[in-house]
């Protein structure tokens, strides 16, 4: 599924999202990562605590804006399944580092 995914990043995020993997999912985001849900600011480490390994894609429709912007199906334990989007903002930090996305809105 993460093969629509161009942006390597974010396609590690993703891939980390989708395989419930909290520790390569927090690894790609800045401590101080700003995170919105429906437009309201989430804390990140709680989304990451609540949402990996109980949310995941289940097709993704659209990659858009550079592979930063996914819609598709999504499922989550406690929400059941419904269409969302993901719109990440890209932030690379120093020449040596790999790029880390903040997510600027998660609905």
């Amino acid at each position: 599924m993460t093969t629509e995914l161009t942006n390597p990043t974010v396609r590690a995020a993703i891939t980390a999202l989708q395989n419930g993997d909290r520790n390569a999912w927090s690894a790609l985001f800045e401590p101080d990562a700003k995170l919105y849900d429906d437009g309201s600011p989430r804390d990140l480490k709680e989304f990451s605590r609540d949402a990996l390994g109980h949310e995941r894609f289940t097709r993704i429709e659209c990659v858009e804006n550079g592979g930063l912007d996914l819609v598709g199906a999504f499922h989550s334990d406690q929400w059941g399944d419904f269409r969302t989007y993901f719109k990440i903002s890209a932030l690379t930090l120093g020449q040596d580092q790999a790029p880390r996305y903040r997510p600027s809105e998660i609905v």
